[in-house]
């Protein structure tokens, strides 16, 4: 009797455990009503996606998990993942060779297309939340530019209280998106505008306007720069980027700042200027900033920056960027801040090269700021965590 009694127990324990075990919800970047993509407490993701006549359907999530999706009798096709880091993650679904986004899924714009992701909530983390504070707004602006003969478009955080506050000026930090993303990036995928709004709130950083741009760039009457078919950091695509960066620096330095200054009430001056930008924009960044330094005193590069556009792997401070580093005591006296991170597990090579970078500062007594991103990849939520860290030591 003892035996059976114990056997009821565990049957009637048994929907609690299936309970625990299976607490998947919806994913916060569904599209509206959809139950799938869902995610659990341990950072699982289950997908699910109807293709009743294709014969072989693989779930692609761009820096995580390719796994063969299995087909259920009502013609859908599931996958659940092993469980990934926080933040949000790009993912395609590859039907008998066709490389399709999920139409559950909202849509981002990254790796030069628009693709689906899905948000792993990080738990106890709420700096990327919207939360019961003040918030800021977004605003949408196009500039004219001669430098590439058109109109260019940007996006706008202003923080709160700046259409009630008409008298108070504000520093500006610009913000750049990565290769393969643009100017809607920050405010989309990296939250940019609830991180400042949540640091803002509790006093950590200062209220400041976040000028987001279009980071391509092309000189009027010339056409595009073509990075199709050229290898990572051979000369072909080394000279295609540069000059990309050099035309989009004209514009930031001609026609952006300029535009900004005069239609928003900024602090129009270097020691009230910022700049940061995320792998691409982070090479955009350093470029811009340290070409100008009448113009910007505070720089951060978020996975990015230093000696790719050189051609070199080593960072040489005495040369590279015209010897602006050589005199670490006159760089001190311009530059208030050079912020450099990178998430611990991004692509060896990538992580070497910003390592260098960051041994060859310190070897020449650069001051700057070294972060790591514990347990992320080239992916946002090492960006929203630079953010976080990178923001609150501006404009002090």
């Amino acid at each position: 009797m003892r035996l059976l009694s114990v056997l009821v127990s565990l049957l009637l324990a048994l929907p609690c455990w299936a309970q625990i075990s299976d607490d998947f919800q919806p994913a916060t970047t569904n599209v509206w009503g959809a139950n799938y993509p869902r995610v659990d407490h341990q950072g699982r993701v289950q997908v699910r996606i109807k293709a009743p006549e294709a014969a072989k359907v693989r779930l692609n999530f761009w820096s995580g998990p390719k796994i063969d999706m299995e087909k259920q009798p009502d013609g859908f096709w599931t996958a659940t993942t092993s469980p990934l880091a926080p933040g949000l993650h790009y993912y395609t679904v590859i039907v008998d060779g066709a490389d399709v986004s999920d139409p559950a899924s909202t849509a981002y714009f990254g790796g030069t297309r628009y693709a689906s992701a899905v948000e792993v909530p990080e738990p106890g983390e709420t700096y990327y939340a919207i939360n019961t504070v003040p918030h800021g707004q977004v605003r949408e602006i196009w500039y004219p530019s001669k430098v590439t003969g058109g109109w260019r478009h940007a996006l706008v955080y202003l923080p709160p209280n700046y259409d009630t506050q008409t008298k108070t000026r504000y520093p500006v930090l610009y913000l750049q998106h990565g290769g393969g993303e643009d100017e809607t990036g920050w405010i989309r995928q990296g939250r940019a505008n609830f991180i400042l709004d949540n640091l803002e709130a509790s006093g950590r950083s200062k209220p400041m306007i976040v000028v987001m741009a279009y980071g391509y760039a092309q000189r009027a009457g010339q056409p595009p720069q073509d990075l199709n078919g050229k290898p990572f950091g051979s000369p072909e695509m080394l000279a295609a980027v540069h000059d990309m960066i050099s035309v989009f620096e004209e514009d930031v330095t001609r026609a952006l700042i300029p535009f900004v200054d005069a239609t928003f009430r900024t602090i129009p001056d270097r020691d009230h200027r910022a700049m940061a930008g995320l792998s691409l924009g982070g090479m955009e960044t350093f470029q811009i900033t340290v070409n100008h330094l009448d113009l910007f005193s505070y720089i951060g590069g978020f996975s990015g920056g230093g000696s790719f556009l050189t051609g070199r792997n080593q960072f040489d401070p005495k040369v590279d960027y015209n010897g602006v580093f050589s005199d670490s005591a006159a760089f001190a006296r311009k530059v208030h801040l050079l912020w450099l991170g990178v998430g611990t597990q991004e692509p060896e090579r990538m992580r070497a090269g910003l390592l260098s970078l960051h041994t060859a500062l310190e070897q020449a007594h650069i001051n700057h700021v070294w972060y790591e991103s514990p347990g992320t990849d080239h992916e946002w939520q090492t960006w929203r965590r630079d953010l976080r860290d990178f923001a609150p030591r501006l404009f002090h």
